[in-house]
């Protein structure tokens, strides 16, 4: 019997000019790489939206992630928003308080 488990693995992919789709998982595992991915995507691309329809698992570590880079783009005038955001992410999001953050 197999007791490892499989990585955690985060990717992006830039689908159109304005748009990034992340995919895989968005946990406390990956969120320092997704930061940092995410924060140079955003340094290199006139990128508006973040579609997270490839997203198969987030935790608040993911939510603090999206939220910081979101903050980060609209403090220099190029805000992000966000679409196809996983259940969990948004159930998560109301019982913090933050959900309104990211619907702007």
């Amino acid at each position: 019997m197999n007791t490892r488990s499989t990585p955690a693995t985060f990717q992006l992919a830039q689908d159109t000019s304005d748009t990034l789709t992340l995919r895989g998982v968005l946990s406390f595992a990956t969120a320092a790489q997704a930061l940092q991915a995410l924060q140079a995507a955003l340094a290199k691309a006139a990128v508006t939206v973040f579609d997270l329809s490839g997203v198969t698992h987030g935790d608040s570590a993911g939510l603090s992630c999206l939220l910081a880079v979101m903050a980060e783009a609209s403090a220099r005038g190029r805000p992000v928003r966000l679409v196809h955001l996983p259940e969990g992410m948004q159930t998560l999001a109301g019982v913090c308080g933050v959900d309104r953050m990211l619907a702007e």
